[in-house]
């Protein structure tokens, strides 16, 4: 794929990017040397090669899934402007 001027102009329209006309042919060249990069990189067989998420093999330490008030719920709403027995209260919004 070979983009020219008028695509890049194209380009910087959709993405509301203001690009003069005099850096357009520039800009043009330069994105065809990108989309050169990435297609070199489709050429790559990749059929044995297993998707990794890292470069690194690990695994996440989890929590115990345990439900709690948190135990501190003075702490919580302390800095509310208005609370009842430990709930935030807030003006009614539905009639």
């Amino acid at each position: 794929m070979s983009l020219d001027k008028a695509t890049v102009a194209k380009i910087a329209h959709l993405a509301r990017i203001k690009v003069p006309e005099e850096d357009q042919e520039h800009l043009a060249q330069e994105l065809n040397k990108i989309l050169g990069w990435v297609e070199q990189l489709s050429e790559v067989d990749t059929s044995g090669v297993q998707p990794m998420t890292s470069v690194v093999a690990q695994t996440l330490r989890q929590r115990a899934d345990v439900v709690s008030d948190g135990g501190y719920p003075d702490t919580v709403v302390a800095n509310a402007t208005d609370a009842a027995e430990h709930f935030f209260s807030v003006p009614k919004v539905v009639e």
